[in-house]
């Protein structure tokens, strides 16, 4: 397969990276930690004024009709500014609904979902019965659970959508990753619609959800390096940038070639699913444990290679590695995906 982005491609990663830089800060991010996770001025710009809420999903929906290439770029660079937004629940359930609702289901949900009239999130693998129109048990670790005006909700091979204000309750504790809160959810006889084409959706929404987990884990992982390498041509000691000597440049080597690798990875992985490539199930399970770990040892390493101050509270380094251990533990753990890589390619063997 060969891959290279198009003109349009990089001109919606350009916007992207240019926009998350200059709205994500830090001072917003920790005022939405201190809130409920979520930067809700930020989400709001980012559907409405971006009009990127709606990047891989149909035109005749009011989407842009591209694909999870595109979707993947935004993810990357939302994952740089470890961005307090919604957008991996959100656009998962956006994608299933596109994929496997009716025509009424996609009609009514997925122009309320692009323009930030209502906020989505997933609920996969709940603990659900269902009794006729109505489910009951719960869901834990749901992101952004708390924010959410509809769920989509999933055991086995069913799906349903539920709206919010059929009485689902959301207990949100305080979690490692504060920009991205984990809710547990309760649902006591609520109403559930079930969605038209279970299957295609829950494929849909997993293949969204690994490949928004893959590339923000590259984007926390490029900007891990790229924070440090910088760091590194600023702060001297013993009469020279730190960045001189050599066992600080090898860590630094080291990283990047990471980051390449896990580029590789999760662009494989955006451009199989777009394509229906035979390899999409290896190369998402591939993407999804590489690029998390990656993330996690780059912003492992930009703690340790910025000295003291990267253990502080005030620099946001820390903001880093909590996403990355998030990522890791989010749809599978990467022990699990490199399991599901290994029956792919071994077969009974494995």
């Amino acid at each position: 397969m060969e891959f290279a982005f198009t003109a349009e491609q990089q001109m919606i990663g350009e916007t992207a990276r240019t926009w998350f830089a200059e709205q994500a800060t830090s001072a917003r991010t920790r005022a939405a930690m201190a809130g409920d996770g979520m930067d809700a001025a930020l989400w709001s710009g980012f559907c409405r004024e971006l009009g990127l809420s709606g990047v891989a999903l149909p035109e005749h929906h009011g989407g842009a009709g591209l694909g999870l290439v595109e979707l993947a770029i935004v993810a990357e660079a939302a994952g740089a500014q470890v961005a307090a937004l919604p957008l991996l629940g959100h656009a998962a359930v956006a994608r299933a609904i596109a994929a496997g609702g009716s025509e009424a289901q996609q009609a009514h949900w997925l122009p309320r979902l692009i323009g930030a009239d209502t906020l989505a999130a997933a609920a996969l693998d709940a603990n659900v019965a269902p009794d006729g129109a109505s489910l009951t048990g719960s869901a834990a670790m749901v992101p952004h659970g708390g924010n959410a005006g509809l769920f989509l909700v999933s055991k086995g091979n069913q799906a349903w959508l539920v709206p919010a204000d059929t009485g689902v309750k959301a207990h949100t504790p305080v979690t490692m990753d504060q920009t991205r809160p984990l809710a547990t959810i309760t649902l006591d006889a609520v109403a559930a619609e079930p969605l038209a084409d279970c299957a295609a959706a829950l494929a849909a929404a997993r293949a969204t959800g690994w490949v928004v987990l893959a590339a923000e884990g590259l984007g926390v992982a490029q900007a891990a390096l790229d924070r440090t390498v910088a760091y590194a041509k600023d702060r001297v000691q013993f009469g020279r940038a730190i960045g001189s000597f050599q066992a600080y440049k090898h860590r630094l080597a080291d990283m990047m070639i990471a980051n390449e690798q896990a580029r590789s990875a999760v662009y494989w992985a955006a451009c199989a699913i777009d394509e229906g490539s035979d390899d999409a199930s290896l190369a998402l399970h591939a993407a999804k444990s590489f690029a998390a770990d990656t993330a996690f040892k780059c912003a492992a390493d930009m703690i340790q290679l910025h000295g003291g101050i990267g253990f502080t509270w005030e620099h946001d380094a820390h903001l880093f590695f909590k996403r990355a251990r998030s990522l890791q533990t989010l749809m599978g753990s990467g022990a699990w995906h490199r399991e599901q890589v290994a029956r792919i390619v071994l077969g009974d063997m494995a």
